[in-house]
């Protein structure tokens, strides 16, 4: 398994837009196992996005999917920055 956690920084406001357009761009991607989009209650503007997936190839193909390009087009303008990311390597756990 292949795995991503991710911070990412909405502009000021604008968190619950990101959010509605992160899940509106998830549906149907293959060997996607988890994508799971939090709010972080500390920070007003930031998004945690943790992702499980069959291994790293079908991620890196998910980034071509029209639904998924259409969503970063359309998140692009909102989106202030990154902040931490790692890569995992998922072992197991309720849910997968």
């Amino acid at each position: 398994m292949y795995g991503l956690i991710g911070k990412m920084i909405a502009a000021p406001g604008k968190r619950d837009d990101l959010i509605a357009i992160l899940l509106e761009g998830i549906a149907g991607m293959p060997g996607c196992l988890s994508y799971i989009v939090a709010a972080d209650p500390a920070d007003a503007d930031a998004i945690w996005i943790t992702e499980v997936w069959d291994n790293a190839a079908s991620h890196q193909a998910s980034l071509s999917l029209p639904s998924v390009r259409a969503a970063i087009d359309r998140a692009r303008p909102i989106i202030a920055g990154f902040g931490d990311s790692t890569v995992t390597t998922p072992v197991g756990g309720h849910g997968l």
